[in-house]
């Protein structure tokens, strides 16, 4: 036993693992050559992947906090702070809410983070965090209870620099576009300002997310509508008159350089319905008179149907964000409202009602760009099929399966959306991964999607299945972290 272990020592030391039977190489944690499993893989992450550019065209970051170039207190203001992802793993650990979104001391957080981490073997979030401390802090030690003292000092004698603000963050993590989340009522002066400002570099741009004045049924509507009749100079007395408010901010949002919509459609409906039928049904919703569900799908079929015609004409993409359940716990949601992590995915139907709307939009001849992305990955299928339904007018990859969004942007669910489009369409002309995050530590995202893409064709080249054609799958790895994306929404000139 003794002769036993003092080998498992000697090998372990030199990187290897000991068995009786054979002799295994491991490989160090989270190294340069994470997650890429061949040496066609690590090729192409080095050489291709690896310095591209970022094109963040759908996330939730503050413009606010952008224009100002916010500085943080510390690492829990810049690292937890409306992440819902790592609350949902706090709370899965146990810890109260008061460390979580409550009145807990920001170090108190911390540490009740990096108790939860160690916990978190197998989630995104353990590389996640690990990335972020290795590229934006220079931290390669594991976080834990041991180790979080000595990292919160450490990340938080950089962050105080005047090198550390959101602006620097972004710079540092060689973003070109970002485009925001923004609701039509906003008024953009954030994004004006941005613009305004020649030395950052970055284009920032308004994405146009009207869930609010779809979802007419929800709690909220009167109150955004009278927003929207404030901003828009519209008084909405009839469904002309709405139409006529939301086409005023949409020709505004154009006009600041918004070419991005975004919609979450939690269920996928389709009912036609003449104008004079949803006339009709609005006003009913403007008397407060309860509507039947039919009555609400032919609103909703007629109202996303207008942006969308709208979106054709300006040139904008339109995405669709498919198959989110929310808000599934009341008493949570009562105290503290929408986004916080209690979400989940939904399990309906969608292939009729999708093919429904996208068909009725071609007919026209007025279907935007589209990017549909599926939370079930029950869908892959569905939407892998459905985006070669519509393709054509000259336009590459008009209608685009979107990468592994929320639940799904881990390994798996990464490998498995690439894998059915790549089954189904075209892998080559793939927009790529997009970061989804309000935080500006989350850039290493792309990294982990990039290694993830590699890795997948460099197996896919050392099992025969294609070519070991370095030059030309470096170009379709450049394309899908970079260039196609560029490419497709057209915004940098």
């Amino acid at each position: 036993m003794k002769k036993i272990t003092s080998r498992r020592f000697l090998f372990s030391k030199l990187g290897l693992h000991y068995r009786e039977d054979r002799v295994i190489e491991m490989k160090k944690f989270m190294d340069e050559n994470f997650l890429l499993s061949t040496k066609t893989a690590e090729e192409l992450y080095h050489n291709y992947a690896k310095h591209m550019p970022i094109y963040d065209y759908h996330c939730h970051l503050s413009p606010k906090e952008i224009h100002t170039d916010k500085k943080y207190r510390n690492i829990t203001d810049v690292w937890l702070g409306g992440d819902h992802y790592k609350w949902r793993a706090m709370r899965s650990n146990g810890i109260e809410e008061k460390y979580i979104t409550g009145d807990a001391s920001d170090y108190e957080k911390f540490m009740a983070w990096a108790k939860t981490l160690s916990m978190c073997i197998g989630n995104p979030l353990y590389h996640w965090t690990h990335l972020e401390l290795q590229r934006y802090f220079g931290i390669y030690d594991i976080l834990n209870e041991s180790t979080a003292d000595d990292i919160w000092n450490k990340c938080n004698e950089l962050i105080v620099r005047d090198d550390f603000t959101a602006k620097e963050l972004i710079k540092k993590s060689n973003v070109k576009v970002i485009c925001t989340t923004d609701d039509p009522i906003d008024d953009l002066n954030y994004h004006i300002a941005i613009k305004d400002d020649e030395t950052f570099g970055v284009k920032v741009l308004p994405t146009f997310r009207p869930d609010k004045g779809l979802n007419v049924e929800k709690k909220g509507f009167y109150q955004w509508l009278e927003s929207l009749q404030a901003v828009s100079g519209v008084n909405v007395i009839d469904y002309t008159t709405y139409l006529q408010a939301l086409q005023q901010r949409i020709d505004f949002f154009h006009e600041v350089g918004c070419r991005v919509s975004d919609h979450a459609l939690d269920t996928v409906v389709y009912q036609a319905g003449s104008l004079e039928e949803v006339e009709t049904i609005f006003l009913k919703v403007l008397a407060k008179e309860s509507t039947t569900q039919e009555e609400l799908h032919k609103l909703k079929t007629y109202t996303l149907k207008f942006f969308a015609q709208n979106y054709s004409k300006y040139g904008w993409a339109m995405q669709l964000h498919i198959g989110a359940l929310r808000n599934n716990n009341t008493r949570m949601f009562q105290y503290l409202g929408p986004d916080t992590g209690y979400d989940s995915i939904n399990d309906e139907n969608i292939a009729t009602p999708l093919s429904r709307v996208l068909d009725d939009l071609d007919e026209e001849g007025q279907l935007p760009k589209t990017i549909l992305y599926c939370l079930n990955p029950k869908d892959n299928y569905v939407l892998g099929t459905m985006i070669g339904n519509f393709q054509g007018g000259g336009v590459a990859g008009k209608i685009q399966f979107g990468s592994g969004w929320w639940f799904n942007d881990q390994k798996e669910g990464m490998i498995a959306q690439m894998t059915s489009l790549g089954n189904l369409g075209l892998l080559g002309g793939f927009v790529g991964m997009l970061t989804d995050s309000r935080s500006f530590l989350s850039y290493p995202r792309h990294e982990y999607f990039r290694r993830i893409l590699c890795d997948l064709i460099g197996r896919w080249v050392e099992d025969g299945e294609l070519p070991y054609d370095l030059e030309y799958l470096g170009v379709i790895v450049e394309n899908i972290c970079y260039n196609n994306a560029k490419n497709y929404f057209d915004i940098l000139k």
